[in-house]
C-alpha cells in the first residue's frame, strides 16, 4: 500500500506499470484522505490515477523532501512573476503536461484549460490513461 503519492524510480528497458494501481481515495472538498475505521481506504485503476494526478497537481515540485524531484509541479514559478497573460497562458500547459506525463500508467494529456484569477489558478485538462480517460479540474 502507497499512502504517500511518490513514482519510485524505473529500471531502464522496463515500462514502469507494475500491476493494478493503487492510491487512497480523496476527498477533493476536504483535500485529504479518505478513513475508515482509522485505515484508509483504498481506489484502484482510473479513480486512483485520478487522485495521483490531483495531488501532483496541488503539490509543488522540489519543495518538500518526502517527494522525488519527478513528483508535482512547477506552476508555482507563473504566479507573481511580471510575465505577460499570454506567456502564462501558453507556459501552463507544458508544465501541466511535464507534471503529470511522468506518471507511466498516464499516456496522454489533452485538452488543456488554465485560468488566472488574482493568486488562483484554476486546471482542467483531459487525462488518458492505461484505464481510460478522465476530467480533472483543479
Amino acid at each position: 500500500m502507497n499512502l504517500f503519492p511518490i513514482l519510485q524510480p524505473r529500471a531502464a528497458g522496463t515500462t514502469g506499470l507494475s500491476g493494478l494501481y493503487v492510491e487512497a481515495a480523496w476527498d477533493y472538498e476536504k483535500n485529504t484522505p479518505v478513513y475508515k475505521n482509522g485505515s484508509p481506504v483504498l481506489v484502484t485503476g482510473l479513480d486512483a490515477v485520478l487522485v495521483w494526478a490531483h495531488n501532483a497537481l496541488q503539490t509543488p515540485r522540489f519543495l518538500h523532501e518526502i517527494f522525488t524531484w519527478d513528483y508535482g509541479n512547477e506552476l508555482d514559478s507563473l504566479i507573481g512573476k511580471p510575465f505577460t497573460d499570454e506567456l502564462k497562458r501558453s507556459e501552463a500547459p507544458r508544465l501541466v503536461r511535464e507534471c503529470l506525463l511522468i506518471n507511466p500508467y498516464i499516456t496522454d494529456v489533452t485538452d488543456i484549460l488554465v485560468s488566472f484569477g488574482g493568486s488562483l489558478l484554476e486546471i482542467s485538462c483531459t487525462i488518458n490513461t492505461v484505464y481510460g480517460e478522465v476530467r480533472l479540474n483543479v
